[in-house]
Parts: structure tokens; sequence; C-alpha cells
């Protein structure tokens, strides 16, 4: 599509880049703004023009997230608990926006990563922290990657030995090519490629009543402790620490600056439906197929579901899902290896851009080359539980997401970083009420791993409504406070809309808190303890 016709325009760019290549014309899948091209779009033709060119790092995100773990996990709680679950999706779809609509801010008006913000901000060992946090997380989700890979060609009859390393090349292949729209243009195709869960949904005839039933909110006793670990992974499949790093440094590769945060905002609104449309497609698909069978709880991994629909539903289902399972996997793999590779060439100071060719960026694609490759040896392991290896991956990223979105809530409150454009009160208190809420669901998991005869009414209550009474008192506090932005500014519209951070080295150092230290702490050895009780929780499960 032609470059969008436009007069120059005041310029919108930013103050502060830390590669060359994240400036100039937004060259989308789907059409171009110069970078002179800066004035109000007065038609809606010149909107939607305007939005398809820079729509992307939003709808992939998301999109991404309904990966090869998430059709694991959401398809076993489908056919495990039928549509009991879906209350959880409505739950966390505003969390999810609010989330990743924070990233794509500080992405838009810093012009600087969340790896590189950190240490910038939070200093060497929280930037130690986080970083090592996401390269476990991101290797751990590459691995349920390639075994989605695995799984939906060995559907087909085609061997993991060929299937892995033909995807993993392929993906090496297309994000060192130095070409962001080509690279974009392949995600979307993915992207649409997704929407298939849905007619698969549509093909089992779901029952409205089911579904509604299904919208209302409950909790389960039996079986606690494995009811726990896998809610606590439906939320980790659905809000991923890896997010925020992707959309964050996507935002800035495609060259989007605060001038186009509201196209971007409705980009990550239209990426969070598709995301809980598919995912909710999922659910209800395997619910219909198998919500009144006995045997419905033996269905271990998405190759096995792939096979019962297949037997329940017919050849075509069983097709239908394999190849969404394939198509979800590479889509997962494209954005979480580069999630890592932007993060750590962020730190190093080194070029991290999709626009530049391989040689012009080795630690930028070498990293993510040597992720996927490593990633897809460890799923050619033989006798590799791989079923059990993607739920508690997906748990594992549950566990790590308070941390996450603490920092990302401190930066988005961080005057010096983003001026008039700092969080609102009731973002603030919306983001308090989703780390609470995801705590007290962690500390259900911890109570009924550790006491696995408790049921989740007697034993862990009590601890969850701790938790949530002290996210709510939080969250009044933040939502009561006067907002605090800096010095007051005499803003007109226009330098409210294209206001951007200056560059890093004259931003005045982060203030460090007592409290905030405190808390950061308090996180972090909250998760120390409840990773190694998952892994205590993947031993008894590889014992059985």
């Amino acid at each position: 599509m032609p470059p969008i016709a436009a007069p120059f325009s005041p310029s919108a760019d930013r103050r502060s880049a830390l590669d060359r290549a994240h400036i100039g014309d937004i060259r989308g899948a789907i059409g171009t703004v110069p970078a002179f091209d800066t004035g109000p779009r007065r038609t809606l033709r010149r909107r939607l023009l305007t939005f398809l060119a820079i729509a992307g790092p939003g709808l992939i995100v998301m999109t991404a997230d309904n990966d090869a773990g998430t059709m694991s996990v959401f398809a076993q709680a489908g056919q495990g608990y039928g549509t009991r679950l879906l209350w959880v999706l409505v739950l966390l779809a505003p969390v999810l926006y609010i989330g990743q609509e924070m990233a794509a801010r500080l992405g838009a008006v810093t012009g600087t990563g969340h790896a590189r913000l950190i240490l910038e901000r939070f200093g060497r060992t929280w930037c130690a922290f986080s970083l090592g946090d996401l390269m476990v997380l991101n290797f751990a989700l590459l691995v349920t990657e390639f075994i989605g890979v695995a799984l939906s060609l060995a559907y087909f009859g085609i061997s993991r030995y060929v299937a892995v390393p033909l995807a993993a090349g392929g993906l090496i292949a297309l994000s060192s090519g130095g070409n962001f729209r080509r690279w974009e243009s392949a995600m979307y195709v993915l992207v649409i490629a997704d929407l298939s869960v849905i007619v698969l949904a549509i093909l089992h005839h779901p029952r409205p009543e089911e579904i509604a039933i299904g919208l209302l909110p409950r909790l389960r006793d039996q079986g606690a402790s494995s009811w726990m670990l896998l809610f606590v992974a439906l939320i980790g499949t659905t809000i991923s620490p890896w997010q925020i790093f992707f959309q964050q440094s996507n935002v800035i590769d495609k060259r989007i600056t605060p001038r186009w945060l509201a196209y971007e905002r409705v980009d990550t609104a239209l990426g969070a439906f598709v995301f809980i449309a598919a995912a909710g497609a999922i659910m209800i698909a395997c619910a219909a197929a198998f919500g009144h069978s006995a045997g419905h709880l033996h269905l271990l991994d998405a190759g096995m579901i792939a096979h019962a629909l297949a037997r329940r539903s017919g050849g075509f289902a069983g097709a239908a899902f394999a190849l969404a399972l394939l198509n979800a996997s590479l889509l997962g793999a494209g954005a979480v290896s580069l999630s890592s590779s932007y993060a750590t060439s962020e730190v190093l100071g080194v070029k991290h851009s999709l626009h530049r060719r391989f040689k012009d960026a080795k630690v930028f694609h070498g990293c993510a080359a040597a992720l996927i490759a490593a990633a897809a040896g460890t799923v050619l392991i033989p006798g590799a539980p791989l079923g059990a290896i993607t739920t508690l991956v997906q748990a594992l990223a549950g566990i790590l997401l308070p941390v996450a979105l603490v920092l990302l809530l401190m930066l988005c409150n961080d005057s010096e970083l983003l001026g008039p454009l700092t969080n609102s009160r009731w973002m603030n208190a919306v983001a308090v009420l989703a780390v609470a809420a995801i705590l007290s669901l962690s500390t259900m998991l911890t109570i009924t791993t550790v006491f696995p005869g408790a049921g989740i009414a007697e034993a862990a209550y009590a601890t969850a409504a701790a938790f949530g009474a002290g996210g709510c008192l939080v969250a009044i506090v933040l939502f009561r406070r006067r907002r605090v932005t800096g010095p007051r500014q005499q803003l007109t519209p226009w330098q409210r809309r294209t206001w951007s951070s200056p560059a890093l080295e004259r931003i005045a150092p982060a203030e460090r808190t007592r409290a905030g230290i405190l808390t950061l702490a308090l996180l972090r050895g909250y998760t120390l303890v409840m990773i190694m009780l998952l892994l205590a929780k993947l031993g008894s499960l590889a014992a059985t």
C-alpha cells in the first residue's frame, strides 16, 4: 500500500532513542505513515488508514499469548471442568488490557525498552532479577511452543525430529531478515489463522445456557491442589511477563511515538478481544466435546486432545485443532524469543531492531536464535513429560507475574519518565487489585500443595481474604490520593499528545523509598518460595 499522502506537519519525534533504527517512517504490514505526517486525521478514511499502518504490536502480542501453552491449558480446563472457568477470562480481560496499555505507553513516550528502564530506575540488582526471571521463563515457554509444534505435526504422522528443526530454522530466518514489514506481515498471517479456533467451537454446537453459567464466578473444593494449579496456570497463560517486555520494545521498534498512542491503545484493545474470544472458543469446544465423558480427565496434552476430538467429532475437528495448535506455537515462539533478545540487547546497549539484518545486530538476532535452538533441542529429548511441563510452565508465569506488574506500575507512576502521561488513580487501583488477586490465588496454590488434604474453603480462604483486603485498602488509598506528576505544566492539547521523555542521561535519578524497596523484597522472597513449591509439585507429578 502506498504511503498516506499528507502535508508536512509539526515534528512529533521522541527526544530519546537507543537505536537509530527506531527513528523514521512507520512501515507496517498494511501501510506507511511518514515521519513528517503528524497532522490531525479529519476524515474517517484517514483515521482508518493510519490505524491500519500503526496496528500490530498490540494485536500480535495478544494473539501470540494464545500460544501452545494457552491452547493446552484452556483445552484441559474445558475437557476437565467444562465451561465453569469461563468467568476467569471475563475478569482477566480488563487487567490484560491495562497491563499492556501501560507497556505500550512506556515504549511510545520513553523510547526505551522495559529492561533498560528497570536498569536505569531500579539499579543493577533488580534488573538482574527481572532479566533472569524473563530468560528462564521465556526458555521454558519456548519449550512449550516447540512441544506444540511436535504434538500438532505428530497428529499428521510427521516426526518431531523433522518438524521441530524445520520450525526453529524458519523462525530464525524470519526474524533475522532485516525487514520489519515482512516480519509483521508473517505475524499477521498467523494472527488471522488463529481465529480458526472460533469455527471449531461453532462446529460443536455449544449450549448457550452452559456458557452463561460458566460466566458466573465459583470455586471448587474437590482435588484442590490440582484445581488451583490449573487455575494459576490459566492466569499465567493469560497475562505473562514476556508480553510487557515484548510490546514495549516492539512499539519502539515500529517507531510509534506519543502522537500515535491513541491508535496503539485501540490496537491493544482489539488484540485483547481477539485473545479472549480465541481462548474462550478453545474452552467451549473442548467442554462441548468432552464435558459429559467419564474419561475426559485422562487427556494430558494437546496431542491427545486432538486425537480425542477426532474420535468424538470427526477427523476435521481433530485436524483443525492440530493446525490451530501449530499456528499458535509458531506465533508464540516468534514473539517470546524476540522479547528476550530485545531485553538483553537493551541492557547491553547494543543495536536491537528488526529493521537490522543479522550482521548488523549480531547480539540481538543471536540471542533469539540461541534460545530457539536450545528450546528446540530440549523438546527432542526422548521421554520428556510434555503435558505436565506445559501446565507447570504456565503456572510459573503466573507466579512471576506480580513482581513484573509491580515494577511496571512503579515505572508508570514515575513523573520523570512519563510527565503528564503517568497513570491515573483508577488505573493504579485496578493494577493493585490485580496484583492482590494473583497473590491470593498463588497463596491458595501454596496451601493446597503443602496440605494436599485441605479443601479450598477450609485452608485458603482466610489467606486469600487477607491479601484481597490489603489490596483493596492500598487501591483505595491510591485512588483517593491526589495524583502527582511533578511540576505543573501548562500544556496545549498538541503538547500533551506529543510529550516524550528526555534522554535517559538527563533524567534525575529515581527516588527509592523504603516502602518500595521492602515491597519488592517481600515479593521476591515470596516468589522464590512459590517456585520451590512448584518444583515440588513437578516432582510429585513426575513420580505418578
